[in-house]
């Protein structure tokens, strides 16, 4: 095939999934000629498996590229059909913003911001072949013989890494929704000397909504009350005309019908190799592990105001067609649904996370960065949250500045990255609110008290959303203070209101801020009883009676954070030879050659890596030949 030179770019990202979407957009947001190179450019953030955003601790990390500027906040904002905020009824560091996606809307929306972006070129085209001269990229090559050259390259493919559909006994090359697989991007790594590992993940069948029997099923409505996953979305422009999704139950015969064909369904016959993940198994996954529930839930989601399709969310499958056929049938409510596609399995290549950097640079090949799930997560979520990261990484690189790692106490992606780089994953990795040591400060409702004043330091907050955050900030501490000077007096009406919410009545004047702490009441009761001149924004009113109810764990939160700090300073040379370290564990030395852990702190979250070790090599550091050579140079 004959070559040419098709342009050169500052960065070059691979894929427009929502890992490539975020990264494109902060690489050309903070000054670099970009261009995102995708497969097929009617699949631009695309939705192949659940068509929604956010959920417990993926919720919080929506917020979080939000704040330092990313697009997939807005971007649902603007196509939602339905909102809801989960666990409601427990404490803050749980709760979760939830919305169900207009499938086909939410993927226009993101390839019209593309599309309009400065700096930023999007073209279709197959990405082959990466270019590397001495252990850097330089550029790519396309299926058409274009050479792509650039000083960072970002591969974000995805389900699409030499992906593989499966259904019963079925098994072909494919993308996710039969788009076409990227083959030899996956070959050009192997050839590079990077480790691949195979996952896999699922759907279920989507069925016609009118042939749905929604009097067996259980409505699942929007919440009244507005939210919205930007922190620039107004309250006025809340969605009131929402859809419902419903829910129903798989019951004994589905389960009998699943047990009967176990013979054909892939995962069990051995056609399925890759891993699958744990936290959101197939149905016949489900009845296996599970074998002692009666029942398990299905959501029914619509995948849009203009479609009829729904999405059976729970009923993930690789069981042959008319297996998933009969399952649907014993389900109440949809004993005459309509198939309108099938379920299946897909498989796919993914970079083995410990050949990355906190950056998601790769220690192999410098400038050559990986997002999404190519890194080995599962959700669209995790995978923008790389994306911005990667694409801020790539600018900052090209700028000749030191990368943005977050760290755990930062944020959810700073979770999310420090688990994949320093432990690793065996299965597609899945954010949890569990996984965060510090979930109490990493907030649904605080992401940009958090992380603003990133996304504006480095180029991409804008300048109205960061005045708008400082005047917030300044309304926040403003409000804290009064309510910590403003004492209460018993009045009569206000004893009757304490009474009424069975509250202790008051012997003398009490501080607001103190009264306030009493898990019966709440900022908005207590406020007619000490107004102000014009009532506060709820954004505020809701940061102000979180940091109030909370602030001893808070504290404590903070303090932990602040004791984490020392061990995140104390970095590790690059040239460190763990072999002339004695004293070390055998295991934890083989980790730590293999991680090649930044600092101390990530040292320290090795799994195989014990205080014992942490203690010899912090001994070797501090007053062994590698601290003088450092100091020295």
């Amino acid at each position: 095939m004959n070559h040419y030179e098709a342009g050169n770019f500052d960065v070059i990202v691979v894929g427009a999934g929502h890992a490539g979407s975020e990264a494109a957009l902060a690489a050309a947001r903070m000054g670099q000629s970009t261009l995102l190179v995708t497969i097929d450019l009617d699949m631009v953030a695309f939705m192949p498996c659940n068509p929604s955003i956010g959920g417990p601790a993926k919720g919080v990390v929506v917020r979080e590229i939000d704040a330092m500027g990313g697009e997939m906040g807005r971007n649902i904002d603007k196509t939602y059909i339905q909102m809801r905020l989960l666990n409601t009824g427990k404490g803050p560091a749980v709760q979760a913003l939830r919305a169900q996606a207009d499938k086909n809307d939410y993927a226009h929306e993101m390839k019209k911001t593309l599309e309009k972006q400065d700096n930023l070129l999007l073209r279709q085209g197959i990405v082959e072949e990466l270019i590397v001269e001495e252990g850097v990229v330089q550029g790519v090559i396309t299926n058409t013989g274009a050479i792509y050259r650039s000083k960072a390259v970002i591969l974000t493919a995805g389900t699409s890494s030499r992906g593989q559909i499966i259904i019963g006994e079925l098994k072909y090359s494919s993308g996710p929704n039969n788009s076409q697989p990227s083959i030899k991007l996956s070959e050009s790594l192997l050839e590079l000397g990077f480790e691949l590992a195979r996952f896999k993940t699922g759907t279920p069948p989507r069925i016609l909504a009118s042939s749905i029997d929604y009097s067996k099923t259980e409505e699942q409505p929007g919440d009244e009350e507005p939210n919205h996953f930007s922190f620039e979305t107004k309250d006025e422009d809340y969605l009131k005309d929402q859809l419902s999704c419903w829910l129903t139950y798989t019951g004994v015969e589905s389960h009998q019908i699943i047990r009967d064909n176990l013979h054909r369904a892939p995962m069990f016959t051995g056609i399925v190799e890759g891993v699958g993940a744990r936290y959101c198994p197939s149905i016949e996954d489900k009845i296996v592990r599970f074998s002692d529930k009666p029942r398990h839930q299905l959501f029914l989601e619509p995948e849009g105001r203009h479609t009829e399709e729904v999405y059976v969310q729970g009923l993930s499958s690789s069981l042959p067609e008319e297996v998933q056929e009969a399952v649907l049938h014993s389900i109440p409510g949809l004993e005459n649904a309509k198939m309108m596609r099938t379920g299946y399995a897909i498989e796919y290549d993914v970079v083995e996370p410990h050949q990355l950097r906190p950056s998601l640079e790769t220690k192999l090949v410098k400038g050559l960065f990986t997002a999404g799930q190519m890194n080995g997560t599962s959700g669209y979520e995790e995978a923008a949250g790389q994306g911005l990261m990667a694409g801020i990484n790539a600018a900052l690189t090209n700028q000749g500045k030191e990368p943005l790692v977050l760290k755990r106490s930062d944020g959810y992606i700073g979770v999310m990255i420090d688990d994949l780089v320093t432990k690793g994953t065996l299965e597609p990795y899945r954010l949890l609110t569990s996984r965060a040591e510090y979930r109490l400060i990493l907030r649904h409702d605080n992401a940009d008290m958090r992380l603003s004043e990133i996304g504006h330091e480095i180029g991409l907050l804008s300048e109205q959303r960061y005045q708008s955050f400082i005047e917030k900030q300044e309304a926040v501490k403003e409000e804290m203070a009064r309510l910590k000077k403003i004492r209460l007096k018993p009045t009569e009406e206000l004893q009757a209101f304490l009474a009424e919410r069975n509250s202790t009545r008051l012997k003398d004047g009490f501080l607001f801020s103190d009264l306030l702490k009493r898990p019966e009441l709440d900022y908005n009761s207590l406020y007619p009883f000490a107004p102000l001149a014009k009532p506060l924004p709820s954004d505020v009113v809701r940061q102000v009676e979180i940091q109030v109810k909370y602030d001893g764990y808070i504290n404590k939160a903070y303090s932990k954070v602040e004791k984490l700090k020392k061990l995140e300073a104390k970095r590790i040379p690059e040239d460190i030879d763990y072999d002339a370290i004695n004293g070390i564990a055998n295991e934890a030395r083989e980790k730590l050659k293999v991680i090649q852990p930044e600092t101390i702190a990530q040292a320290s979250r090795i799994s195989g890596v014990n205080p014992a070790d942490i203690s010899v090599l912090m001994v070797y550091i501090q007053g062994g030949r590698i601290a003088r050579v450092a100091i020295k140079n």
